[in-house]
């Protein structure tokens, strides 16, 4: 997901190894608008918009799948709520649904069928929410109104199972004045909420569930839909189930993924080696490729990626680039990682994790989205998206965008 954080600091950095090439791309001179060829989902400043050909469609305030294909969206009637579904790719609505009380999208499922809201806007990878005694999540879907439930404590919803029947919610600790948090699972026909399995897919055993702190920085969902990744940075004192079930002292580890699997139901916990974790979260950011096998982790503080293999989850090897600033975007293809900072993109080849390119930009960079046939890489900039070849790194085209805030992805037809 885009970051939505622009910032206006300039990236100085010197290309690492031979051979790479410095190019520009995306300059701010005033031109006509071209149309967009493909669909984009986008977030100004007045809420989720796409962009189609000239075209703009304002959604507003709401939450997207994170193919792009769905986004919920909710507006205050009176003392209740209206709530419908938008198909981003091609523009249709489903009907309005009135939900009693005031509610706030907060998650919906990979499908884009079910949506859990809560009564203020919360944020699995935000700013820390304030304590509360209770509190309350609704299910619904297209028809209205599925379940309502009243859980104790400060908790927030992230993400549904992938059989749509439990919901993965961060509960923070202590509820009154939270401090650290815990993933844990929220059984939709009982309102219960419980620990997660392990990747062996045994229980975890009471008092072991690891307890986190820090900051999450982005999620990202495989292709296939079954498994969430997340990337936190600054955990101090934080130890993984698995160290807890062992016994064994934590590791020295400023930085890991998440790894929740929504169809079986367990976590697993990635850890990234030093340096990653110890600048700014801003700085840090992560693509996964297209067939879902490789999980690329980058901090452009420091200049480390990592290549994370998802069937073995571990990491398979480490590169070091130049330094740069922050904040950071990816976007990655079958052969190439790219990465965006300040006013540069870098174009990585996946082959040996070398720096093959360099695009400057005149404005910062704002978010990278590929295009979902790989052959567009958009930037989003200061007021306007445009996007380029991302092999040669030719700027294709380029188009106005007043207020935009970040990107999303690509708006594909549900």
């Amino acid at each position: 997901m885009a970051n939505t954080t622009i910032s206006r600091r300039t990236l100085l950095t010197t290309l690492a190894g031979v051979g790479a090439a410095t190019l520009v791309g995306c300059d701010s001179t005033p031109a006509a608008a071209d149309p967009l060829p493909d669909p984009l989902l986008v977030t100004l400043d007045g809420g989720l918009t796409v962009l189609r050909g000239t075209d703009r469609q304002s959604i507003g305030a709401g939450v997207a799948t994170a193919d792009g294909r769905l986004v919920w969206t909710a507006v205050a009637d009176g003392a209740d709520t209206l709530l419908w579904r938008v198909d981003a790719g091609r523009g249709n609505a489903s009907e309005r649904v009135r939900l009693p009380g005031r509610w706030v999208p907060q998650t919906t499922s990979t499908d884009g069928t079910r949506l859990a809201l809560t009564t203020e806007h919360l944020s699995a990878t935000g700013d820390r929410p304030a304590g509360r005694d209770q509190t309350l999540v609704l299910i619904a879907d297209a028809a209205g109104v599925r379940q309502r439930l009243r859980l104790p404590g400060t908790v927030v919803p992230e993400a549904f199972t992938h059989d749509l029947a439990g919901l993965f919610v961060l509960e923070w600790l202590p509820p009154a004045a939270p401090d650290r948090y815990r993933v844990r699972l929220v059984d939709l026909a009982t309102g219960v909420a419980g620990p997660l399995l392990t990747r062996a897919k045994t229980a975890v055993p009471p008092g072991a569930e690891e307890e986190m702190r820090g900051d999450g920085r982005q999620a990202v969902l495989a292709p296939n839909r079954t498994v969430l990744y997340t990337l936190y940075t600054h955990q101090p004192d934080h130890q993984h189930t698995r160290d807890r079930i062992s016994g064994r002292p934590g590791r020295d580890v400023h930085a890991f993924v998440h790894t929740l699997h929504l169809e079986q139901r367990w976590a697993y916990c990635v850890d990234l080696p030093h340096p990653f974790g110890e600048g700014g979260a801003d700085g840090h950011t992560m693509a996964i490729t297209p067939d879902g096998g490789r999980l690329y982790v980058a901090d452009v503080g420091s200049g480390a990626v990592a290549e994370i293999s998802t069937e073995e989850l571990t990491v398979r090897r480490v590169a070091a680039l130049a330094a740069g600033g922050a904040p950071a975007y990816a976007a990655a293809s079958t052969e190439r990682l790219f990465l965006g900072a300040g006013t540069a993109v870098r174009t990585v080849d996946l082959t040996g994790l070398a720096v093959t390119a360099e695009r400057a930009t005149a404005d910062p960079v704002g978010g990278l989205v590929l295009s979902a046939d790989g052959t567009r890489l958009y930037l989003g900039q200061r007021a306007a998206v445009c996007w380029q070849d991302p092999v040669t790194g030719g700027e294709l085209g380029r188009a106005a965008v007043p207020g935009l805030v970040g990107l999303h992805g690509p708006a594909r037809p549900a």
